[in-house]
């Protein structure tokens, strides 16, 4: 039977707000800063259409291999992501927001970071610090970085454990800031994977947030370390201490001294060295002081989205 122009008219109308309607419950995935520096952690945001039609009920995405934990606020989705150390490139985040409905927006933003600066720090130092490490002790570090990394990677198993902000486990001053390119000797090239805090021998360090002490070993490069979970992706670990003062399966609180400084691994002096992960990347951690800060200033970046429908 052959539809009538007044039928077609109909027909268009409908489809056009119903298009329209699609259109307008669109989810946006925003990042921020548009531009990190390598190993930095950035801030996802989803926004959903204001109008609370077929709302967003759940959230799943990764970002440079490791799982986003999406917190529901007000209608407004947020997770933290990761940049690698060696990107070397643009970084994607995919992220799936699911509705009541069972529609799902396919959501994609990325960010290119820019490449690592050239070493700066020249050091001199023994000249059993600046050689090649013999086959045995590599093995032994290889060793203590898989464990280290082991850690990192459950920390996505738990939920987050904090609800303060972040906090410095010493007060004192930075000596080395993370990703500082050295050269030991005019020869061996490293890249610092933490941030050093100046101490005396038996000085307090204090744990960076509320959390559950997962590793406490004695470790060829980082001496005597504990590692604490935070949750939700996130671990912190101090290095180089003269005595810990926590035992694995502790629970931990914001501020709590677990361990001393002291001159303990491959070190020169007495610090502490501090190091972060999300999953298993290692980040800056001084990126975590800025966890509870609003988002930044400068534009974020927005996403792309495709809508599938469920069966």
């Amino acid at each position: 039977m052959q539809m009538t122009s007044h039928c077609l008219r109909v027909l268009v109308l409908i489809l056009t707000l119903a298009a329209g309607e699609l259109q307008a419950q669109r989810a946006h995935l925003t990042v921020a800063p548009a531009r990190p520096q390598p190993g930095a952690l950035v801030r996802l945001t989803i926004r959903d259409a204001p109008s609370g039609r077929d709302s967003v009920v759940t959230v799943v995405g990764t970002m440079a291999g490791e799982p986003l934990h999406f917190r529901n606020a007000r209608g407004v989705w947020r997770a933290i992501g990761a940049v690698p150390v060696d990107s070397g490139g643009t970084i994607v985040a995919r992220v799936i927001a699911s509705r009541a409905s069972g529609r799902a927006d396919t959501l994609i933003t990325s960010v290119t970071p820019p490449p690592l600066p050239p070493p700066k720090e020249q050091l001199a130092v023994a000249q059993r610090f600046g050689r090649p490490l013999d086959s045995v002790t590599a093995a032994r570090v290889e060793r203590e970085s898989a464990l280290a990394l082991a850690v990192g990677r459950r920390s996505h198993e738990s939920a987050p454990r904090w609800t303060a902000p972040f906090q410095r486990p010493r007060a004192s001053a930075i000596s080395s800031g993370f990703g500082t390119g050295r050269t030991f000797n005019g020869q061996v090239a490293s890249r610092h994977l933490g941030v050093d805090f100046r101490g005396a021998l038996g000085a307090p360090i204090r744990a960076a947030n509320r959390g559950v002490v997962v590793l406490v070993d004695t470790f060829f490069l980082g001496g005597r370390v504990v590692y604490l979970d935070h949750g939700g992706g996130l671990t912190t670990a101090y290095f180089h201490l003269s005595r810990p003062l926590v035992a694995v399966g502790d629970t931990v609180a914001r501020g709590q001294v677990i361990g001393l400084v002291g001159a303990t691994g491959r070190v020169t002096g007495p610090h502490l060295h501090w190091t972060a992960r999300y999953g298993a990347l290692t980040v800056n951690p001084l990126d975590l002081l800025l966890l509870n800060q609003q988002a930044s200033t400068e534009r974020p970046r927005p996403s792309r989205v495709t809508r599938t429908h469920g069966s």
